[in-house]
């Protein structure tokens, strides 16, 4: 059930820091340095000053991350670390009053790949709903608002597909020319040794004809 844990505050003129806004909310300690580390804040907070549309940020708090199975963080490689975190953000503000109007799977700033990173966001009355194939969990409630930054406490750990779905195998390499040129050499070799041999008949016809000739018009000699 969505509840309200902080009352949404007033637009400030100073700019958004998501950082300075999940710090003040406390239990957010591990996203804040996932954000830092992959600097998806930094990606953030420059979203927010140069685009309208506004950004939605799902926060696991630090409970979530501590349910993960021990190690998982660690066994992520940078790319795959981004992409976790990119897949927590919404590229557009969406009130809690405005889930019921998305289509699903709902793109998020990982990317809206169908298989390996959907999202699907379903309410009823005053729940949402989150599922990725691997993890289903809710809103837990509203951690900050101003109508440009929205976000929303997640139990869970959004996981994507993508890092439990084997990877498609990559294209088989092109035949090598090197292979190509050595089949044509080895084409070629029993042709000339036939030529040669031709050759070699020929001469000795000749020589033969010659011979007989030579033979017939000694024969007719006085």
């Amino acid at each position: 059930m969505f509840s309200a844990q902080t009352p949404a505050p007033s637009p400030s003129s100073s700019p958004t820091d998501i950082i300075r806004i999940l710090k003040k909310a406390g239990g957010f300690t591990t996203l804040i340095r996932l954000l830092t580390t992959t600097q998806v804040s930094t990606q953030i907070n420059a979203q927010l000053l140069n685009s309208n549309n506004g950004l939605t940020l799902f926060a696991p708090n630090d409970n979530s991350f501590q349910s993960l199975k021990p190690g998982f963080l660690n066994s992520l490689n940078d790319q795959q670390k981004n992409e976790l975190i990119q897949f927590h953000v919404l590229p557009t503000f969406v009130s809690i009053s405005n889930f019921d109007t998305l289509s699903n799977p709902v793109r998020t700033q990982a990317g809206d790949d169908p298989d390996r990173l959907a999202l699907n966001i379903t309410s009823s009355g005053n729940q949402v709903n989150l599922t990725t194939g691997v993890v289903n969990t809710t809103v837990g409630g509203s951690v900050y608002s101003d109508h440009q930054l929205a976000i929303y406490q997640v139990d869970k750990v959004l996981l994507p597909r993508d890092f439990f779905v084997p990877k498609p195998p990559p294209p088989a390499p092109a035949p090598a020319k090197a292979k190509a040129s050595s089949a044509k050499t080895s084409a070629d070799g029993p042709a000339s040794a036939d030529t040669h041999s031709s050759a070699i008949t020929l001469n000795l016809k000749i020589w033969f004809s010659l011979a007989v000739t030579a033979a017939a018009v000694f024969s007719l000699s006085p």
